[in-house]
């Protein structure tokens, strides 16, 4: 056999404990955030590290005047927001207004000292407001025992929190990609229209409401009680809506008119106000928040309810609404960080989203994250660090200690409002169109998500989609891509044959398949299979004995690891191949691979001279014991010159 150009590297294996520090390094730190610390003085060291834990220290000290002017006026818009926001998403969870409030005070400081965006604000929302009040509901009614219900949402908000920074702590955000995009658009387009529906009943003044969130029980939970419509409500509610969207219209319009449809809840808020207290609207079946109390977070630690009676149903929804929260604000992080060409430190971030719950729960606030129509403003209206958030939180103290009984007179078909114009802009049509038009199973994890939230419940939706997703990947691995690759004419090159099926030539007596994914036990009877077709195929399409296969090159470059049952797998496919009068050959096998294939004494059972680093050292090599077979050296020289 001719010499290859390069060999392939039969370096001893590593031992146990550097290979294990080497996969969990891959796995827990792919970014390697020490890597720039190695050579620094050990006080450089400490710094770094600390501004690393705590991003506070990294950008505070080079903070200036400059940036402050962008980010006040950034932290004061998006405190308009928060305001209606904070009591509309407090009764969409069916606990007391002055919580949501409460929600908007205390977290935002919290994401400052630990968050790595620097655009993401911070605040309550709807999905979660919606999932919390669902799961719940099911153990403790918020009218009958608001009392304990109000106390079990503070102890779910803890678990969410405890969950969020066992996760970033461990840096097992790896779990949160289980969220696939198709998955969360569907989600994020069931829970809008659920939410839309739910707000029927304030647009209407309904009093008596179901407690599911189903489109079939809400809907006949509206038109059941069409004696308690009150057209007063609707006509305030239309035009409260119908304001709202024309200013969303004139954000997309002029992109530079973002503030219009930023302060707009604000204003339905104070006009809603003004109307309900000077046209006494309760006497026309017009329903207002009711009492709101001056004064700061009270401590809620001891309201943690941690009975084994609720301590399921308060674990569930930490679990599941921790999840939903953490992927929609990464992700509405990561998008705008994009814009700005940033990066956000998703662990990071998952450590920063469970301090401000844990926190939030010893001090009356129920779940945050990252909304993405605050962050939307907070970015639209130019803030350059965390500092936005310092300023809401302090807009909000302020309003707390001294303008909260001001939003006592809000009408509650205003808050409706305000929820709905929201929702609408969380139905994302478009999107689902072109996954359709793009991967038909994308869209049916999507409509699985979407259909599930909107007809069944929430957490049924989302368990759905994800499975589905979920039974994707397992396909993906227990199919992995095998394909036969041939020669681009006058060239090296060597590419899949049913891409290129005018350009690639097959290599007489010479068969290459490659694979593209790691191997184990679930896939590995299913490639020896693909490999024995491809042979089939090979010769059935022949009817020349000199092209008969004799050599079998499998490329495992795209193979990134394998298990004993692989090993075994490959053991009896040459047994089958000698039996059959072919070689087999390994082609590039990464160190992972090749390492267990020297530690099985695989590469002592083929023979080392059977690996190659590249494909054309494998060809040649193997042309030369294929030429005895060839009527004549002129015939074997040809196929060369020509490229076959």
């Amino acid at each position: 056999m001719r010499n290859p150009t390069h060999a392939v590297n039969f370096a001893a294996p590593r031992g146990f404990a550097a290979a294990f520090k080497a996969d969990c390094k891959e796995t827990f730190f792919p970014d390697d955030p020490f890597h720039k610390l190695k050579h620094e003085k050990p006080s450089r060291k400490l710094k770094k590290t600390i501004q690393y834990f705590i991003p506070l220290f990294e950008w505070l000290p080079n903070y200036n005047l400059r940036l402050f002017r962008y980010d006040l006026l950034a932290g004061i818009t998006i405190t308009s927001l928060a305001i209606p926001q904070g009591i509309s998403y407090a009764k969409l969870a069916n606990i007391p207004a002055i919580y949501g409030l409460y929600s908007s005070f205390i977290p935002p400081f919290v994401y400052a000292i630990f968050g790595s965006s620097k655009h993401l604000a911070v605040g309550t929302v709807a999905a979660c407001s919606l999932l919390l009040s669902e799961t719940i509901g099911t153990k403790a009614s918020p009218k009958d025992n608001p009392t304990l219900y109000l106390h079990l949402i503070f102890t779910s908000t803890f678990f969410t929190g405890i969950f969020q920074t066992a996760l970033g702590f461990l840096r097992l955000g790896i779990l949160v990609d289980f969220l696939s995009h198709s998955t969360i658009t569907g989600f994020m387009g069931g829970t809008a229209i659920i939410i839309c529906l739910q707000q029927l009943k304030g647009i209407f003044g309904v009093k008596h409401f179901t407690t599911h969130t189903d489109v079939v029980s809400v809907l006949q939970a509206v038109f059941r009680h069409r004696d308690e419509w009150r057209w007063q409500s609707a006509v305030v509610g239309v035009i409260f809506l119908a304001f709202l969207q024309f200013t969303r219209y004139v954000r997309q319009k002029r992109p530079k008119l973002f503030w219009v449809s930023a302060i707009a809840p604000m204003v339905v808020v104070v006009v809603g106000c003004l109307f309900a207290y000077f046209a006494h609207v309760e006497k026309h079946g017009i329903n207002i928040v009711g009492d709101l109390k001056k004064g700061l977070n009270p401590p809620s630690i001891q309201y943690l309810n941690f009975d084994p009676q609720y301590l399921p149903v308060t674990v569930r929804a930490g679990l599941v609404t921790g999840l939903v929260a953490m992927a929609e604000g990464m992700a509405i992080g990561r998008s705008f960080a994009i814009m700005k060409n940033e990066q956000t430190d998703g662990n990071k971030e998952m450590v920063a989203f469970g301090f401000m719950n844990i926190i939030g729960s010893f001090t009356s606030c129920y779940l945050t994250t990252g909304p993405f129509s605050k962050t939307a403003v907070n970015f639209n209206a130019g803030c350059k660090t965390a500092m936005s958030n310092v300023i809401m939180g302090l807009c909000m103290m302020l309003t707390l200690l001294f303008l909260a009984p001001l939003f006592s007179y809000t009408p509650l078909v205003a808050l409706s409002a305000i929820i709905m114009s929201a929702m609408l802009g969380l139905i994302n049509y478009e999107e689902m169109i072109h996954l359709f038009k793009v991967d038909k199973f994308d869209f049916v994890i999507c409509m699985a998500a979407f259909l599930g939230v909107s007809f069944i419940s929430m957490d049924v939706g989302l368990m759905l989609s994800v499975g589905l997703a979920l039974l994707r990947a397992l396909l993906y691995v227990a199919r992995p891509a095998a394909c036969k690759l041939g020669k681009l004419p006058n060239s090296s090159l060597y590419r899949d044959t049913e891409q290129y099926p005018a350009g690639s030539t097959p290599i007489p007596g010479i068969l290459v398949i490659q694979l593209g994914s790691p191997i184990y036990f679930a896939n590995c009877t299913y490639i020896r299979e693909r490999v024995l077709r491809y042979i089939q195929e090979e010769q059935g399409a022949s009817d020349s004995k000199t092209d008969v296969i004799e050599h079998l090159l499998l490329d495992l470059s795209g193979v990134s690891s394998i298990d004993m049952t692989c090993i075994e797998t490959f053991v009896e496919l040459r047994r089958i191949l000698v039996s059959k009068g072919i070689k087999l050959v390994i082609v590039n096998p990464r160190i992972e691979v090749l390492e267990k294939m020297t530690l099985s004494k695989f590469t002592d059972a083929i023979g080392k001279e059977s690996f190659y680093l590249s494909i054309e050292d494998a060809v040649q090599s193997c042309r030369f014991s294929l030429l005895p077979n060839k009527t004549t050296l002129e015939e074997f020289l040809n196929d060369v010159q020509t490229g076959v």
